[in-house]
């Protein structure tokens, strides 16, 4: 009985052994991944374009001897300027404001009210004169604008973008043969905030008779940053 007990010992012994023998090593020495160069450049895009859309903002102030008057006429003036707008052919009519406050005498007492309501417009550049007029002849007597603008501003932000990258790309190109290298793939952009012009606001028009907008050309941007790989 003894001897069958050392027999079965030492051949789990042996299978032990060679169990040990066979296991893969636990630690394996990996390569660290190579490091991959690149180089970040920022480009700038530009697009000229004459804007073609003129926003004005009419209003009519009025005047009565109680606030109810004074808003009652200012209601209608400011239909008047409305309806004008209109047929002048005015598009995106909006109310900016309306107000109604008391006016006082040199004594320092209230000797009436004043009411005010404004409009804003919209109007092709080449109609922005017709619409002051007909909106001056139907009472309006507070005028601002012209802020201009290009109907298609996106399109236009859309060509400089594509112009931000070419210029990104080339300054890219040059950085990389000063250092003896190439450019490889874009690996990243990061479009900074949108550039598109704000609309320009002319000088005061004159409420004379076909008051001229002249529109100058405007400037979209758009900024951009870039990241090339390197070879």
């Amino acid at each position: 009985m003894k001897r069958l007990l050392l027999v079965l010992a030492a051949g789990l012994m042996l299978v032990a052994l060679a169990g040990a023998v066979g296991l893969p090593e636990l630690a394996v020495a990996q390569d660290a991944p190579e490091a991959t160069d690149s180089i970040t450049v920022t480009g700038v895009g530009t697009v000229d374009a004459v804007p073609n859309e003129a926003q004005m903002s009419f209003g009519v102030e009025s005047r009565g001897a109680t606030a109810r008057a004074a808003v009652a006429a200012n209601a209608d003036a400011a239909r008047r300027v409305i309806n004008a707008l209109r047929r002048a052919g005015a598009r995106e009519l909006a109310t900016q404001y309306v107000s109604v406050y008391p006016v006082s005498d040199e004594t320092g007492g209230v000797s009436g009210y004043s009411a005010s309501n404004s409009v804003s417009a919209v109007t092709d550049v080449a109609d922005a004169p017709g619409a002051i007029d007909a909106a001056v002849e139907a009472g309006a007597n507070q005028i601002s604008g012209p802020g201009l603008s290009s109907s298609n501003a996106e399109a236009l932000y859309r060509q400089a973008l594509g112009k931000a990258v070419d210029e990104a790309r080339a300054r890219a190109q040059v950085l990389a043969k000063a250092a003896g290298r190439s450019l490889g793939e874009i690996t990243a952009i990061v479009e900074s905030s949108a550039g598109t012009p704000q609309p320009y606001y002319a000088e005061r028009a004159a409420l004379d008779a076909a008051s001229p907008i002249v529109p100058g050309e405007q400037e979209t941007t758009a900024t951009i940053s870039v990241t090339f790989s390197l070879r």
